[in-house]
């Protein structure tokens, strides 16, 4: 099952035919095991990588970190659930260590970042203080490399 879920996190596209040659079961066991998966939760939901610098030059990621004070009741839950409700959100993750929350945003350019900042997670009761980052370049996510190899200029000499 940890060979499956392997698979998928790099390319959830494959058929059953392609998984079940590449994990040595049938193509009825992985669609049973896949299904499995689903209906507990495991898998969530499937999505594309996408290279934003290529398909819009403007667009912008943020990761945002955020000092909260923990609520009586639910912890942070609450207040992550909260972020997590807003559109430009991509990711919310609770941390360890000097902040608390890690907030992923994509907006089409700084001053919509810097607004949603302001307006939407600043004004949050629980939220202490806020520390923004700009992505200048990604390298790698979801485990695929996101940069073309270099070439090298020099061409290739055989003896």
């Amino acid at each position: 099952m940890e060979k499956l879920l392997k698979i998928l996190r790099k390319n959830a596209r494959l058929s059953a035919e392609e998984l079940a040659v590449m994990t040595g079961r049938t193509p009825a066991e992985v669609e049973t095991q896949i299904a499995e998966l689903e209906r507990k939760g495991v898998i969530r939901g499937y999505s594309a990588v996408i290279d934003d610098e290529a398909f819009d030059d403007d667009s912008v990621l943020a990761l945002i970190e955020l000092k909260v004070t923990p609520q009586s009741q639910s912890g942070f839950d609450e207040i992550a659930a909260r972020i997590a409700s807003y559109e430009e959100v991509e990711s919310v993750r609770l941390m360890s260590g000097g902040y608390d929350i890690l907030v992923s945003v994509i907006g089409r350019n700084i001053r919509e970042i810097s607004q949603f900042v302001n307006q939407r997670l600043a004004a949050i009761d629980a939220v202490q203080s806020t520390t923004t980052h700009f992505v200048l370049k990604s390298y790698k996510e979801n485990g695929i490399i996101k940069t073309d190899p270099e070439k090298d200029e020099r061409g290739m000499i055989f003896p």
